[in-house]
């Protein structure tokens, strides 16, 4: 046997490892970005194999926090991708302007920047006060920095010229606070926002919903995983809600082709078909 084979093997077993042990569920994610977060979190917790960092895992709840932030990746940039957020200003906000109120999942929201980017368009669009955001991750890190909503200084100034470019309509520092090298954004902007752990491979639909964003996750599920997550947000949208994906990712040729339509295909904006 290769030795290719016994480390494709000892993959297997990890994955299979951590669900029975912790319940979290990596069966399904893309086998070979998988692969490659396993061997990079071998090095980082100087493990010499994948059966190594097992037996740690398996007896130590703290090591698997840490090779949980490798299987998840959490990063994550504001207003990424601006056309997106744009087509939501331009194409979708009317839309959502005939509700009287609103609820929003963000599911795989890592550690934040796109609750809190959501939140600024909202409020700039005068429906933040009206609106509940569910903010989901299975990484409890993630969604506590998330909760804290403290972002790198540094990294304002692109964060500022991708705000400008989705629409932004005033200025984007009028959303933080600046303290040292650190951001802090204004607590109001999270009043409404619920964070909770969620997994899209083991958890069901848990509210309706008017919109529904999940960006640059399916790109790490095989196909198995990526059709029941649409079948998640198929369940949880309203009649004609809207769902956004990722700019790589796409709901063609899923099983779930014809249940949505194209709003704003360019930017993966689709909208629930009648019923």
């Amino acid at each position: 046997m290769s030795n290719q084979d016994s480390s494709t093997i000892e993959l297997r077993l990890l994955i299979e490892a951590i669900y029975l042990k912790y319940s979290y569920d990596f069966r399904d994610y893309s086998g070979a970005s998988q692969k490659r977060r396993v061997h990079h979190a071998l090095h980082q917790m100087d493990c010499a194999s994948i059966s190594e960092l097992q037996a740690r895992v398996l007896h130590d709840p703290d090591a698997f926090m840490q090779l949980l932030q490798y299987l998840t990746i959490p990063t994550s940039e504001m207003f990424r991708d601006p056309g997106f957020f744009r087509a939501l200003r331009e194409q979708v906000v009317p839309h959502l302007h005939t509700y009287p109120s609103l609820k929003i999942w963000i599911a795989g929201c890592s550690t934040g920047e796109e609750v809190y980017s959501m939140a600024i368009m909202l409020k700039e669009e005068g429906l933040l006060e009206r609106s509940i955001i569910y903010a989901t991750d299975i990484n409890p890190q993630s969604l506590e920095r998330s909760r804290k909503g403290v972002y790198p200084l540094d990294r304002m100034r692109a964060y500022t010229a991708s705000y400008q470019m989705a629409g932004g309509k005033g200025a984007f520092s009028d959303h933080y606070t600046a303290a040292y090298d650190s951001a802090l954004f204004d607590r109001s902007l999270i009043e409404n926002v619920s964070f909770a752990d969620h997994s899209l491979a083991t958890d069901s639909v848990f509210s309706e919903t008017h919109l529904v964003c999940c960006r640059n996750v399916l790109i790490y599920f095989n196909r198995k995983l990526q059709e029941r997550a649409l079948g998640l947000f198929h369940e949880s949208l309203c009649h004609r809600g809207f769902l956004g994906l990722g700019s790589k990712e796409t709901i063609d040729f899923s099983a779930y082709a014809g249940a949505f339509t194209p709003l704003v295909k360019a930017e993966r904006i689709y909208r629930k078909a009648a019923a």
